[in-house]
């Protein structure tokens, strides 16, 4: 899996590091999202998903697997 982040839609509400503190993190400026690994795998990979359906402002997503990352998934 892979995740897209869009810090511009981030309201800084920390589900995400709440989550899934081994993949994100909040930016100690503006309190918004921070990617720590973009490519989870086994349990990091699963509490990023729920991270994903969890943000109230949708800035995180999953990304479909694509040519380059599609056998690391």
């Amino acid at each position: 899996m892979r995740i897209g982040v869009d810090r511009s839609r981030c309201i800084g509400a920390g589900m995400c590091a709440l989550t899934a503190p081994e993949v994100f993190d909040q930016d100690t400026g503006d309190g918004r999202v921070l990617t720590l690994d973009a490519a989870p795998k086994g349990a990091a990979a699963e509490a990023a998903r729920r991270a994903v359906g969890l943000c109230p402002s949708g800035a995180l997503s999953e990304e479909p697997p694509t040519r380059e990352n599609r056998d690391r998934t």
